[in-house]
């Protein structure tokens, strides 16, 4: 199974184009917010089943602030973020996954992309598509891949 995770397009979609020509087939699809006005766009453009969370940015929309999905064997907590300190680090997302008792936090909100393992949770930021922060600042994305032994493996990925 193949998930393209992304975050902060910020209402920019032309590089979330370019990502999904570049992938090819995905099986599922993870926005962490930050969408403004674009979800319907989104949903249209990927074809697969979409989930998506409202972020700081995305005053006026209809979408929740947090969901919760299983995929696989792996329950995965989905969340923008800025609610649980992470631009400050990712101490408070940790422990709030800890309490959900999930095996993978997705967020996004610091535009820095990132992959780690900690007290048997996976932290998940895929960056940003529109506005990246980190050095080199390369539009970012992650993709999540369960192969047939039900093991997950996450890559981050950049645009050039």
């Amino acid at each position: 199974m193949k998930i393209l995770v992304v975050s902060d397009t910020h209402g920019r979609t032309k590089n979330l184009e370019r990502v999904l020509k570049k992938v090819g087939e995905i099986d599922l699809f993870i926005h962490c917010g930050d969408l403004e006005g674009s979800e319907d766009y989104i949903r249209a453009l990927v074809d697969v089943p979409c989930y998506m969370v409202a972020g700081n940015n995305d005053w006026f929309s209809d979408l929740q602030r947090e969901l919760e999905i299983t995929v696989d064997d792996y329950r995965i907590w989905i969340t923008h973020g800025n609610n649980y300190g992470a631009s400050m680090g990712t101490a408070h997302l940790l422990e709030e996954a800890s309490a959900r008792n999930v095996d993978v936090v997705m967020y996004g909100h610091t535009h820095r992309p990132l992959v780690e393992y900690q007290d048997n949770i996976t932290i998940v930021n895929p960056g940003s598509l529109s506005y990246p922060r980190q050095n080199g600042r390369k539009p970012s994305f992650v993709i999540m891949e369960i192969d047939r032994e039900h093991e997950a493996h996450y890559t981050i990925n950049y645009l050039d």
